[in-house]
């Protein structure tokens, strides 16, 4: 590798003690931008995800969940029994000259077994120490374990998934274990940041229910700003109109009208000048007023056609839209293939994989595969007698 593809977090050093999503997704990301990364796992069973299968993708001599392969890229993995004296002391060793730690035990556990921030940082007062937790460190609900599927519940994002009249729904992706991965990424760069100046570690803690919170954005602001409880609309926008999916005369697609100059363009490309004459519906809080008069117009002629020829009209015009696209399909979109939208990943017992490409595009230090999702222990040895240097 040439220092230019080295990545631009090259030379730093994360010690990974999570498990599961959110933990490994943050490591995983510092690892695509060239940080060096050693996941401590349990012997004999490792991280949690390795048995969340099926799907598995199967090797020569082995087989991984896909769902493990999915956050655990550019790591090496080493097996180390905390219960331990033998493997408390790894941890130490390497916590030493690490630069992060990222930990999601449930709070209190390190701490116990003496390996906690207080403990590591004063042997590393650079370390910056990143800790994940359901409900945070001191509170009500400290010693709770956090589980994306209870946070979402919890936090209110069921309470506005799904149709208006259906029971409420899990987003398809345990999306707080996501956002609360990448807050902790920025949480940990921000700490590394300060320490240029301090320079001092410091122990940052992230957790699933402040996240999910902070994720519902504009949905958290209205219920603080107005008092109500918000209600689910669906694939329907609650405060624009229209930007919701609709039926072609195949399959569905999405109109994602976000201006009025937006909406006179919608109206003039599916020749429905009643619609833009209409003073009602001029502006956007007259369509959401009205929103039944404008959702009642379009359904019946969006049915008229197919959806690429609706999203090829729609597109000249300059409104925004698109398919309604299954995984496989977003996968073969020209935005993936022809951007390296993924990376193939041959692992020592999985054999080759692709998998989705890092997000982050840098002109000069770019992401990169250095090391597949490892086995679990395949660097043990290495790593328990050089550390760092192995």
């Amino acid at each position: 590798m040439t220092p230019s593809s080295a990545g631009p977090l090259a030379g730093l050093r994360v010690l990974d003690l999570s498990r599961v999503l959110a933990g490994p997704l943050c490591t995983m990301l510092l690892g695509d931008m060239g940080a060096e990364v050693i996941k401590v796992e349990r012997p004999g069973d490792g991280d949690d995800t390795r048995t969340w299968g099926p799907p598995w993708a199967e090797g020569p001599a082995g087989r991984e969940s896909a769902y493990y392969l999915s956050v655990n890229r550019n790591k090496r993995s080493t097996a180390a029994d905390l219960k331990t004296e033998e493997g408390r002391a790894l941890i130490r060793r390497l916590s030493a000259e690490a630069d992060v730690v990222v930990e999601n035990f449930v709070p209190g556990t390190l701490e116990r077994m003496g390996l906690g921030w207080e403990a590591l940082s004063a042997a590393n007062p650079r370390l910056v120490w990143c800790s994940i937790s359901g409900y945070g460190s001191d509170g009500p609900e400290a010693m709770r374990p956090g589980y994306d599927f209870a946070v979402q519940a919890r936090a209110g994002w069921m309470a506005i998934t799904g149709e208006p009249e259906g029971a409420p729904v899990k987003v398809g992706v345990a999306v707080v274990d996501v956002l609360t991965g990448h807050n902790a990424a920025i949480a940990v760069l921000a700490a590394l940041r300060e320490r240029e100046t301090s320079g001092r570690g410091q122990r940052v803690e992230v957790t699933l229910f402040d996240t999910a919170l902070a994720g519902l954005a504009n949905v958290t602001q209205a219920a603080l700003v107005t008092g109500r409880e918000p209600s689910r609309w669906g694939n329907a926008h609650t405060t624009i109109v229209p930007y919701q999916t609709f039926a072609a005369a195949d399959r569905p697609f999405v109109v994602a009208v976000g201006n009025d100059a937006q909406w006179r363009k919608l109206c003039e490309a599916i020749a429905a000048p009643e619609l833009a004459g209409d003073a009602r519906l001029a502006t956007n809080p007259g369509r959401v007023e009205h929103r039944s008069v404008v959702t009642d117009a379009l359904g019946p002629i969006f049915l008229r056609r197919p959806a690429a020829e609706w999203l090829d009209v729609l597109e000249r015009a300059g409104v925004p839209c698109a398919p309604v696209q299954g995984v496989r399909e977003a996968l073969r979109d020209p935005v993936v293939t022809e951007r390296g939208g993924t990376w193939p990943m041959a692992g020592e017992t999985y054999g080759e994989v692709q998998t989705v490409a890092s997000p982050f595009r840098f002109s000069r230090t770019p992401t990169g595969l250095r090391h597949p999702a490892p086995s679990l222990g395949e660097h043990t040895a290495d790593i328990e007698r050089d550390g760092w240097s192995s």
